[in-house]
């Protein structure tokens, strides 16, 4: 009801020339700032969402709105809102993942690493039961889901980074009783998991997958262009790969998984999700993992 509500707001604020992305209550607002008449696109934008909240009679968190600049040019836009200026800041949390003005996802990456420590750590000291099985259980229920929420979006690309996700099931396999002395790639094959890294790469996948077969409410052409030449080896569902003038354009999820989604093997099954999914769980994708 609530989004019926709302969706003339989307419709009014479109009007301006810039992009709006809602998610239940959360606005956001962006332009290309290119001149100062851009500025002004927003600000007039920003007014019509004041004047519309004023006469449905809802109320607008100024303390929790702020302006975030992208790009190589250092902005700093004096908006308002209410009489009161914006604040321009370095980062922000856009539903869970934080974004900074660099778009580096490190500092979401040790956020959601230092969380998840914390739970990892209160299983083992919390439970009572030293039983293998169900200390796994408790770790794929309350802790990966932090380290993999939307990782589609952030996925990183460092080893660094990498690294630091994966540390916390390094580290909570070899507390279990009995694995403390086996490898780190030992205790993954005993307790029948996978990386996180291979996890994440699958996610990519399958995320690929839905995108061009048309599962998900998003317009194939603005991620992915499907490759012209078809003398090559392999699927018939190859993509066009971009060159990048930007290393952080790279790292991107509709950049980074084409190399590996041109490259499944020929025999793969695209008939439908699930059989896509079985197919690409047995297959070696070590060669696209940087840590293990």
């Amino acid at each position: 009801m609530f989004l019926s509500y709302i969706n003339e707001l989307i419709a009014i604020l479109e009007t301006y020339g810039i992009v709006v992305r809602a998610f239940a209550d959360d606005v956001k607002m962006y332009v290309r700032i290119v001149h100062d008449v851009n500025l002004l696109q927003l600000q007039h934008a920003i007014n019509a969402l004041l004047k519309w909240a004023d006469e449905w009679q809802l109320t607008v968190s100024v303390d929790k709105c702020c302006v975030l600049n992208i790009g190589q040019i250092v902005l700093m836009p004096h908006l308002m809102m209410h009489n009161e200026v914006l604040p321009n800041v370095n980062e922000v949390r856009d539903l869970g993942i934080k974004v900074t003005n660099y778009l580096s996802p490190s500092d979401h990456v040790c956020d959601i690493a230092a969380k998840a420590h914390k739970r990892a750590s209160l299983i083992h000291r919390c439970f009572v039961s030293r039983n293998t099985d169900l200390l796994v259980r408790a770790y794929k229920v309350y802790v990966r889901p932090l380290l993999e929420y939307n990782s589609v979006i952030w996925s990183p690309s460092t080893i660094r980074d990498i690294e630091t996700i994966e540390s916390v099931q390094r580290r909570f396999t070899k507390r279990i009783r009995g694995l403390h002395s086996l490898s780190y790639k030992s205790r993954l094959q005993q307790l029948n998991l996978q990386s996180l890294e291979h996890r994440r790469l699958l996610t990519d996948l399958v995320w690929c997958y839905k995108v061009i077969f048309g599962l998900v409410n998003v317009n194939t052409t603005d991620l992915f262009e499907f490759s012209t030449i078809t003398q090559t080896r392999g699927h018939m569902y190859k993509l066009f790969k971009k060159s990048n003038s930007r290393n952080i354009r790279t790292t991107f999820f509709c950049e980074r998984v084409i190399n590996i989604w041109n490259k499944l093997p020929a025999d793969t099954d695209f008939s439908s999700l699930v059989k896509f999914k079985c197919c690409i769980a047995s297959m070696d994708f070590s060669d696209y993992l940087q840590c293990f």
